[in-house]
């Protein structure tokens, strides 16, 4: 036996304080250049997308159009918005974001101001179908380039703040709509303006987005080297422990059952996303016989909380780690309150009330919901998943805003479209609580 003292036991390592700080910095140094301007690019998307729905309390009566017409052609936006999701998605992930995204914006803008030109449904039905066309992949392409500047434990923080763009927009939007179709400029209507005017920044954004938009950390000037360095080690690590992280090819994600519910999932979610949005101005001028520039203020009421509740629900999402029940709550909320708007249809006050409730609900899914894909696939699989559940998801955006039309054909209330909508949340809310996903690996 030997005499000597027994070592001393050992002492665990000191955490690196440097490199957290690095990782703090570079984290914090990407959401300041990228979340800003991102954001802006989804303000002008989403106003461009649905501004037709105040357009509308005009433009029917000048141009003859019924539930029908507006309903149909609102919805067929999606129709050739579904064409180019998926390659739009790989386009990002192969090829280059930033000139994807100019191409994006300056193409929608010019089909967006075109929509001034329309006198008859055709016209109106074509160019909705061509800015579908011309926007498609600029969103699931979004949030792949997240995937590319922000790790995993980030990511339904970073899609909280960017998707802030939605209910900013709506908020925004709202009013300026209503103050637009009070104006006859130059012999030319309200209506024909508001698609001028929110026409036009897509344009200009699309050329600042070819200088200031960098596709990956790789190529990234504006970070200081050992930031760019930890972010590039940070970002292959992860993809490296990813589950299946060989497998990146897009048929993974073919193959793959979660994809194909996740699909069908935000499909049912959309329907009642897009038919809210797109005819709430309509609901609200049914039920009050305000004004254009009233109807505005009390749909941008009826908006008001859907900021806070998109940022808290994102922020939950990160901090627990948990996606399913912090998408499946808001999708239930936005459900309950079309259903309370339906079924009190005549009291108004308890009717905003069911509006606001909706509102709160409509978007702060995304954030959780968004953060799903890149928990089992990567590469060019979660980029293609991304886009097919996109893709699949947005072809709601046609049947909520139709059967909306359909069923108020012919009737003085929209509560029976109202039903309807929330039936399809109710549905989506229960879908996505039954699928099962891997545990996301911690920061450090």
């Amino acid at each position: 036996m030997s005499d000597a003292p027994a070592p001393p036991p050992e002492r665990p390592a000191a955490p690196d304080v440097r490199a957290d700080d690095l990782g703090d910095r570079a984290r914090r140094r990407v959401r300041r250049r990228l979340l800003p301007f991102l954001m802006l690019l989804y303000v002008v998307a989403f106003l461009d997308r649905v501004n037709v729905n105040f357009a509308a309390l005009a433009m029917g009566h000048d141009l003859g159009f019924g539930p029908r017409e507006f309903g149909f052609g609102a919805g067929v936006f999606f129709l050739g918005y579904f064409l180019f999701e998926i390659p739009g998605t790989l386009i990002v992930e192969r090829w280059s974001a930033r000139r994807w995204m100019t191409r994006i914006l300056i193409s929608w803008g010019l089909v967006a101001a075109a929509m001034s030109l329309v006198k008859t449904p055709t016209q109106f039905y074509a160019l909705r179908f061509f800015l579908g066309l011309a926007e498609a992949g600029f969103f699931p392409g979004i949030i792949v380039y997240l995937t590319h500047w922000f790790p995993a434990p980030d990511r339904a923080k970073a899609m909280g703040l960017f998707t802030v763009a939605l209910p900013i927009s709506n908020m925004l939007g709202a009013p300026i709509s209503g103050l637009l179709l009070g104006v006859h400029w130059a012999g030319l209507a309200g209506w024909r303006w508001l698609f001028i005017i929110e026409g036009a920044p897509a344009v200009i954004l699309g050329v600042v987005t070819f200088f200031f938009l960098t596709d990956r950390p790789q190529a990234a000037r504006w970070l200081p080297p050992d930031e760019r360095a930890w972010m590039v080690d940070t970002l292959a690590a992860e993809a490296a422990r990813r589950p299946g992280a060989t497998a990146h090819r897009f048929g993974v994600a073919l193959g793959d059952r979660r994809v194909w519910l996740l699909s069908l999932a935000y499909f049912l979610v959309v329907v009642p996303s897009y038919g809210f949005q797109l005819w709430l101005p309509q609901v609200v001028r049914n039920g009050s016989n305000l004004s254009s520039l009233g109807v505005s203020l009390v749909v941008d009421l009826a908006y008001v909380f859907g900021l806070p509740s998109l940022l808290l629900f994102g922020w939950s999402s990160d901090r627990s780690r948990e996606r399913r029940w912090h998408a499946a709550i808001p999708i239930r909320m936005l459900s309950s309150g079309l259903c309370a708007t339906a079924l009190l249809q005549g009291h108004w006050p308890a009717v905003l009330l069911g509006l606001i409730l909706a509102g709160a609900g409509l978007n702060a899914h995304l954030p959780a919901f968004w953060a799903l894909p890149p928990t089992f696939l990567g590469g060019s699989a979660a980029a293609g998943s991304i886009g097919l559940i996109n893709s699949i998801g947005n072809l709601g955006g046609f049947v909520g805003p139709y059967l909306v039309g359909f069923l108020k054909e012919g009737r003085s209330s929209f509560a029976p479209g109202l039903v309807a909508l929330a039936i399809f949340g109710a549905l989506a809310s229960a879908m996505i609580l039954t699928l099962r996903f891997p545990p996301e690996a911690s920061r450090r």
